[in-house]
């Protein structure tokens, strides 16, 4: 562990430094060229798989009221919307018809990548008595991480001059690294079905070991919980008391499943489901808490990125058919400078 300039302590199981003072990928440094290769091997057929929703989905903003659906529309060209647009407008002996679109995005309404810059905590990275606003590997609130207005330790808030966005770890830099490696399959919804049941290590571990899934560092896990396909059925008219009774998540308030997730060197945690974690979480007995305890530990602590509603049905059914559970994950996202977060259109290869 590097001597860094940002804190002189670390979160207790954190990865803060293991990769560099200054590092910004996290769990990304363990997709190594031998990861890659690894993923390679695990393609057979050269079949595809499309693991995004379309972005349009779920529909409406009753699952995320900050979170709204895609607002498409034609780029404009002479005053003029630029859709079927003939040039002949501008040009008499012009042959062509231009279409030109633009759109606004909430980044993280539909399939999407969550950044090390997505979630930080409270905590006092120089001993001095008084918590920071920071996040992975110790950068802050306010200096790194950028927004409109600053909040104090009461919330209260002063406006920003500087502009907004991650100036440390953005997505961007996932985008860099190209994301594509070995990926393994966890199928709860084949073992939990439409139950709503909160997976916790015990449950996680008899999974793993009555289909004979190993994860190892450096490997993208997917869990399958049939949320996404859920959403699909539900045509844009989501219904939150149905998919998130009748769809499994895992459980981030039990520490051994999250000592399993520091132990297992996963590189991401990807889900078909709305958090990956079930949220609300359960009562925390502690003082302060972290309101996800599985981006806390993930995001904050290890580096360890989160996907969340992934569409794995299609992979998952051939997966389970054909007696495989490993594949090649190619699944970068936007490179976006200062996003926080990413759509997503990740491509399985078997």
């Amino acid at each position: 562990m590097a001597d860094n300039p940002r804190w002189t302590r670390r979160p207790e199981g954190s990865t803060w430094g293991d990769f560099g003072p200054d590092d910004e990928l996290g769990r990304l440094n363990l997709v190594t060229q031998e990861k890659v290769l690894q993923g390679i091997a695990e393609v057979k057929l050269g079949k595809t798989f499309c693991l995004s929703l379309p972005l349009d989905y779920p529909g409406g903003n009753v699952i995320n009221p900050r979170r709204t659906p895609p607002v498409l529309k034609p780029t404009e060209r002479n005053g003029r919307p630029n859709m079927n647009y003939p040039l002949r407008c501008d040009d008499p002996t012009a042959l062509d018809i231009v279409c030109d679109d633009q759109v606004l995005l909430t980044l993280q309404y539909s399939t999407q990548w969550d950044s090390l810059s997505h979630v930080g905590q409270m905590f006092d990275v120089d001993g001095d008595g008084k918590p920071e606003d920071v996040f992975y590997n110790g950068f802050q609130a306010g200096r790194d991480i950028i927004g409109p207005v600053y909040y104090d330790a009461k919330g209260n808030q002063t406006r920003s001059n500087l502009p907004s966005g991650a100036r440390r770890l953005g997505v961007e830099n996932m985008a860099k690294a190209c994301v594509q490696g070995r990926a393994v399959m966890i199928d709860l919804e084949a073992h939990f079905g439409r139950t709503g049941h909160i997976v916790g290590y015990d449950d996680l571990m008899r999974v793993l070991d009555a289909d004979k899934v190993e994860v190892t560092p450096g490997d993208f896990v997917c869990i399958r919980t049939g949320f996404a396909q859920l959403l699909l059925d539900m045509n844009k008219q989501p219904d939150p008391k149905v998919l998130f009774s009748t769809t499994s998540a895992l459980d981030g308030r039990d520490a051994r499943l999250l000592r399993w997730v520091t132990d297992s060197g996963a590189v991401a945690l990807l889900a078909d489901n709305y958090a990956v974690e079930a949220a609300p979480a359960r009562p925390c007995a502690d003082d302060y808490c972290a309101t996800l305890p599985l981006h806390a530990h993930c995001l904050f602590k290890l580096g360890c990125y989160l996907g969340e509603m992934w569409y794995l049905t299609e992979l998952a059914d051939w997966l389970r058919a054909n007696g495989r559970s490993r594949f090649l994950l190619t699944a970068p996202p936007l490179r976006l400078p200062g996003a926080v977060g990413s759509p997503a259109t990740p491509v399985a290869t078997v």
